[in-house]
């Protein structure tokens, strides 16, 4: 059967921006899944999505006028419900057989086969396939149902009776099977071949469809519209290079803007305007997140990344003299600008010191007591952690970066903009005289705030940041407040793993289990049971470890040798994770982990603990003997690397055991009649168990 193009598309009112990329990417996805699911498009029918500020489309390619009918068999009852004892067909099997359009002469053509316990009686027929117009009803519905909308509203038809729910109201419906219309129906609308292009600059106005295959043509050319996401994007990409570049700047990296841009224009036109360079003197964060988050301007940077006074703004409308629309531009920037100057002149009139005693008056958790409260918990851990890492001068800054980190909550300009918290404190630290040490503590101790974010840039930052999280963390468990499935409200998993990135990436000789015991040491009564808090704080830490190890493209198996130890000395994870792979690779790996897995076993069914070592003169067989002094010539050199920390080196010491071990387990009863002489060889094998176990658990290796 020949194919045609399908080209779908749904005509609305303005779509919301943030949300346009999915619901074109949803929509054209369920759509061609759904009609192969149906046999009306093939694997390889190609999907192309369109989503523009008022359109959501899709071209599928390679779709047929009705699928392939297809054979069924089709169950219809037991055999002992079916026929009577001598055989004959029962009224429940007649009835049954004409609903399906068959009478007592199809008896004969029914199949006997097992199903589950019983027998039952299979009808062979043959299934009409589903013709387009059925088929695309059926995924457009489907495709409706399951858009991801954020918010739906309710609005009347023309009929002024009818309801519809949806993301915003629509007003066409095109479905064109190459040249041909389809018959379809959604949201009270008849499908059609026309559909409306630019609001004020298409050229013909409704567009009339010729085909599938012309569809973003015909809208480029007659309605003004870039129908693609991806190639509007692309094309707002390279105009913003492109007039950058004539100006020798680079625009702000910003995908998430880009992305919303993209989803507010149809055709887009890169404009440059300017603003004032006495706005330059206003902390640059501050006016490049007015510029994206309030007006979605691209702002411009020098080669060494300092904002100027020059953005992008991309216009919808692209006139002979874009003056006008750059003088709008201009003029609309230029308050919200004054207000970022404003909050920062006024917020500098008073030092942070001075602010600190407010956050007593400002709920931190309603069981968790103030922000006041909090900074006294989050300073103690400060000192304690600076202390560790620095001594009495690094907890000195520590607690002074602690003391002031919260303090810009309280600023008119993180007011405004909660997102400049810790920034604007860096900011207002320098203008108070604090000293740059302090002042990047100040900012940096919300990081790592995200995936791939920056640490903080000194022992003190590290030491402010540790304690925040830590304090987060301890308090949020020791109430209860976990997170569950998919839910974690208090960011509690980016916490953990901020906490698990600055002690693995620094390499910080802290004990972790220490850290969280002296956090929650600082919650008093407010925590009231502490041990269980700390037990689930450390499993907590460990399960996002694990996870991010698996994103770093480690294996299940070795993740699970070297975590199951539960070192607390996190920042020797790598070194035991490169010395388990190296390990494994070697040919003597499978049968030692086997044996160390072996040798678990048999320790743990042991009645009691073994011996602290064995007694040579115990021995018996010849292979106790072997076994024991090769595991005194490989105990001292991996013993010896394992205290300098080469890992690797420590686990390659032993391979050397692969040998006397299986020579050991072919010649020896380890359960032996005569206890002392079953003791004297569980603590050989304790003796080779504890050896093997040094840098991680090798049995987890085994097959």
């Amino acid at each position: 059967m020949t194919t045609k193009n399908l080209l779908v598309e749904l005509f609305v009112e303005e779509l919301p921006p943030k949300a346009l990329k999915a619901l074109g990417e949803a929509f054209s996805t369920t759509l061609a899944d759904s009609l192969k699911a149906s046999g009306l498009a093939t694997a390889h029918s190609a999907v192309t999505a369109f989503a523009s500020p008022r359109r959501l489309g899709a071209h599928i390619s390679a779709v047929r006028s009705q699928a392939d009918d297809k054979p069924v068999s089709q169950k219809l009852m037991p055999v002992g419900v079916a026929l009577d004892a001598a055989g004959q067909p029962t009224p429940a099997l007649l009835k049954k057989l004409g609903a399906l359009g068959f009478d007592a002469g199809a008896v004969p053509q029914l199949k006997r086969q097992p199903d589950g316990k019983t027998e039952a009686l299979f009808l062979d027929v043959v299934v009409k396939g589903a013709t387009l117009a059925d088929g695309l009803q059926k995924a457009l519905d489907e495709a409706l149902a399951r858009l991801p909308i954020p918010k739906v509203m309710q609005y009347q038809l023309a009929d002024g009776w009818t309801s519809v729910n949806f993301v915003r109201p629509a007003h066409g419906l095109v479905a064109l099977h190459g040249a041909d219309l389809v018959p379809v129906q959604a949201l009270g609308l008849t499908s059609g071949r026309e559909t409306r292009g630019h609001r004020f600059e298409a050229a013909i106005d409704p567009v009339m469809l010729l085909d599938a295959d012309h569809y973003a043509r015909q809208l480029l050319e007659q309605g003004a519209v870039i129908a693609s996401f991806a190639d509007r994007h692309a094309e707002i990409s390279r105009q913003l290079r492109a007039a950058a570049a004539r100006e020798g700047l680079t625009p702000i990296d910003d995908a998430a803007l880009l992305d919303e841009v993209t989803a507010l224009v149809e055709r887009p036109n890169v404009l440059l305007c300017r603003f004032e360079e006495e706005f330059l003197a206003v902390p640059q964060e501050c006016l490049i997140l007015t510029m994206k988050a309030n007006q979605k301007y691209f702002p411009l940077l020098d080669a060494a990344g300092k904002l100027t006074n020059r953005f992008l703004v991309v216009s919808n409308i692209s006139p002979a003299d874009p003056s006008r629309v750059i003088e709008g531009n201009e003029r609309v920037v230029r308050p919200r600008l004054a207000d970022a100057k404003f909050f920062f002149d006024q917020d500098r009139k008073k030092t942070l010191a001075s602010r600190v005693e407010g956050l007593a008056k400002v709920v931190y958790h309603g069981k968790l007591g103030t922000q006041g409260e909090r900074v006294e918990r989050v300073r103690a851990i400060a000192r304690a952690i600076g202390e560790r890492l620095g001594g009495t001068a690094l907890a000195a800054d520590a607690d002074t970066a602690a003391r002031l980190a919260k303090a810009d909550l309280l600023t008119d300009m993180v007011g405004e903009f909660p997102e400049l918290q810790g920034i604007m404190g860096g900011y207002y630290a320098r203008a108070d005289g604090l000293g740059e040490t302090v002042a990047d503590a100040i900012e940096d101790h919300y990081k790592p705030r995200f995936a791939g974010d920056q640490l903080p840039r000194n022992d003190v930052g590290i030491a402010v940041a540790l304690a925040d999280k830590l304090e987060t963390l301890v308090g949020l468990f020791g109430i209860g407040q976990l997170p569950t499935g998919d839910k974690d409200p208090f960011a509690l998993r980016r916490h953990a793993l901020g906490v698990v990135r600055m002690l693995v990436e620094r390499q910080l000789a802290l004990d972790i289990d220490a850290l969280i015991d002296t956090a929650v040491k600082t919650f008093g009564p407010l925590v009231a049971d502490p041990a269980r808090t700390v037990g689930l704080v450390v499993d907590f830490m460990f399960d996002r470890l694990a996870v991010s190890l698996r994103d770093q493209g480690y294996g299940a198996q070795e993740i699970d040798a070297v975590l199951s130890r539960r070192s607390s000395r996190v920042h020797e994870v790598p070194r035991a994770l490169a010395a388990v792979r190296a390990f494994a690779a070697l040919p003597e790996a499978a049968s030692l982990a086997a044996a160390n897995k072996r040798v678990g076993n048999i320790l743990n069914k042991s009645d009691a603990p073994p011996a602290a070592a064995a007694d040579p003169a115990r021995f018996v067989e010849p292979q106790e003997r072997a076994l024991f002094d090769a595991l005194q010539a490989a105990s001292a050199p991996s013993a010896a690397a394992f205290e300098r920390g080469d890992y690797t080196a420590s686990l390659q010491a032993l391979a050397v055991l692969k040998a006397p071990v299986d020579a050991f387990f072919d010649g020896v009863m380890v359960n032996a009649d005569d206890p002392a002489l079953k003791a004297n060889r569980l603590a050989l094998l304790a003796s080779l168990h504890a050896a093997m176990n040094r840098v991680a658990d090798l049995s987890k290796l085994a097959a």
